[in-house]
């Protein structure tokens, strides 16, 4: 029986279960969090990145939601530096030109900063004399720290970023570090 867990990453852990770095002091995995032998990242997290993650012993599964030829939608909510104006926006939902092309369209809006966030460690760094806010994004690729080039694009350099929601699986409930079966959202099982 296929088995699909959420986990939700804490910043500055690696999304795999080795380190295979070559900095002097071991770094965080996910192996640091779950014990689960056979289970395998659906898609990456960048390490300074926080939010869902769905881990499964499902080879095809993995390759379905990683996959960017299945568009596969994923919601970020994204701190930036800055507020934009409808103009950025506009630019993030048309699709904004990076250096390896230009992006799909997106969903962009402002947002309220999201209810229930949990403090990050260590917490961003705050300048007095620049306003910051929320944005949402909803993209349908996967490139490489994708949603912090766009947002710098359009002048507003990301600050936080926290992976909300991939396809119909969300963060919704789940504290940082701590995974659930995805089934269990459904039946009530842990």
């Amino acid at each position: 029986m296929t088995r699909l867990i959420r986990f939700n990453k804490p910043f500055d852990v690696l999304s795999q279960f080795t380190d295979s770095g070559t900095e002097g002091s071991p770094r965080r995995t996910l192996s640091d969090f779950i014990d689960l032998p056979g289970f395998y990242p659906a898609g990456r997290l960048d390490r300074d990145s926080e939010g869902l993650m769905l881990l499964t012993d499902d080879g095809r599964l993995q390759a379905r939601i990683a996959d960017p030829r299945h568009k596969m939608a994923k919601t970020y909510w994204a701190q930036v530096e800055g507020i934009p104006d409808p103009r950025a926006l506009a630019a993030l939902r048309d699709g904004v030109t990076l250096r390896d092309g230009p992006t799909r369209p997106a969903q962009a809006r402002r947002i309220e900063a999201p209810a229930g966030l949990w403090p990050r460690t260590p917490p961003i760094r705050v300048r007095k004399s620049v306003p910051d806010c929320w944005i949402e994004l909803v993209i349908s690729e996967g490139r490489n720290r994708q949603v912090r080039r766009m947002t710098a694009a359009v002048g507003h350099p990301t600050l936080r970023l926290i992976r909300a929601r991939i396809g119909q699986w969300s963060l919704d409930g789940l504290p940082p570090g701590e995974w659930r079966d995805a089934d269990a959202d459904r039946t009530g099982r842990r």
